[in-house]
């Protein structure tokens, strides 16, 4: 059983119609005057107007923890969210919860805004383990009955926001695009790649919100789409607050992008497997050399700009946008490149160009590694 904890309130936020505290493995959005809310809450979601309650919660260990999840499962949703409120000294009918295996004292919160229109968003985020672009093959199925699940992947990210001036029905659910979208903004930026195909992520399995407008008499706002203020307020402080707490929880800033591993693990070049599988293409001398000086090479700017243009290309070619000849061609011009910044010896791009001839679309690991190799040891001959 899930067993009562105290509380030591932290106050990370106030504002006249809301308070965000947080203790522990709980953060709450208490809503001070009544609000409109949408959720995915598994209990009191959908839309509904007598919430006063926003959790967010840490429900597990990011990996391997087996007993809370079969406890969790064991309850069933209706009983854990009502476990979870008498964690917290709630009203379940007044409280939407969320879920995640993210530490609260990552949670980040942005507000954005002018004059009589502020937004503020609250996010958790991690997407390591389970992020995904949407249309990729899932194994999950659920019956009348139950969900069959084949794997416990975590990584999710959760969103609480708040806006201060009401809005539409329609407004409010238009808000979910533009917030969901924020989010994808987050996830380009970052180059977070699916774990389910080559894709760029759009976010992860198990994504959840709350978003919330006071009901107020003075006349609703009825458009929250990227095009107008209040659209562009959401935007920012959503994709801001996610791009703060990855950072926080998954160590994931612009800088640690530009990595050869993070732009082309997609493709098949990962770091688990990275000096086994160059091994063949070098001696045992530059083998050595490379494993002693990894970071230095797969974190080197303008070897990374020539994988991200690879990527792109391989991306391109998977959407049919060049003939097969053509993207050919374009991989080992930039496989050349690649080979050409790593040895600091741009005049020997056209000799670089020529030893590259093998080029295999639908395989492009062996150019990517082979163009590394080329680079690593003319560097220093």
């Amino acid at each position: 059983m899930i067993s009562m904890v105290p509380m030591h309130w932290e106050t990370l936020l106030e504002g006249p119609a809301f308070s965000l505290r947080r203790s522990g493995r709980f953060l709450v959005m208490a809503l001070l005057t009544p609000h409109r809310v949408l959720s995915t809450s598994a209990c009191n979601g959908g839309q509904s107007d007598s919430i006063r309650y926003l959790v967010n919660h840490q429900s597990c260990e990011g990996s391997a923890h087996h007993e809370r999840h079969a406890c969790m499962m064991k309850l069933g949703l209706e009983e854990y969210h009502r476990a979870v409120c008498r964690e917290l000294d709630l009203d379940p009918e007044c409280v939407a919860t969320m879920g995640t295996a993210a530490n609260m004292n990552y949670a980040m919160a942005v507000q954005r805004g002018e004059d009589d229109i502020w937004v503020t968003a609250v996010v958790t985020a991690g997407v390591q383990g389970n992020a995904a672009c949407a249309g990729d093959p899932t194994t999950w199925r659920e019956t009348p009955e139950s969900v069959t699940e084949t794997a416990l992947c975590t990584g999710t990210i959760n969103v609480q926001l708040l806006l201060d001036c009401p809005v539409t029905e329609g407004a409010l659910a238009r808000a979910v695009v533009t917030m969901t979208e924020a989010k994808t903004a987050a996830l380009q930026q970052l180059a977070v790649r699916s774990r389910y195909s080559t894709d760029l992520a759009t976010g992860t399995t198990t994504d959840q919100f709350c978003i919330a407008a006071p009901l107020r008499t003075e006349t609703p706002r009825r458009f929250t789409s990227t095009g107008i203020k209040l659209g562009e307020y959401i935007g920012v402080a959503v994709r801001d607050a996610t791009l703060e707490a990855l950072r926080w929880h998954n160590g994931l800033e612009s800088s640690y992008t530009r990595g050869v591993f993070h732009v082309l693990g997609r493709y098949g070049v990962k770091e688990d497997h990275f000096l086994q599988e160059i091994g063949p293409y070098l001696t045992d001398g530059e083998l050595e050399l490379l494993k002693n000086n990894r970071n230095a090479v797969m974190y080197e700017p303008m070897v990374s700009a020539a994988a991200y243009a690879i990527a792109s290309i391989l991306d391109r070619c998977r959407y049919g946008v060049f003939p097969a000849a053509t993207a050919q061609e374009a991989l080992r011009q930039q496989a050349a490149s690649l080979a050409a910044s790593l040895a600091g010896r741009l005049d020997r791009w056209p000799e670089f160009h020529d030893s590259l001839a093998q080029v295999d679309v639908e395989e492009p690991k062996k150019l990517i590694l082979a163009a590394i190799a080329l680079g690593w040891s003319k560097k220093w001959s």
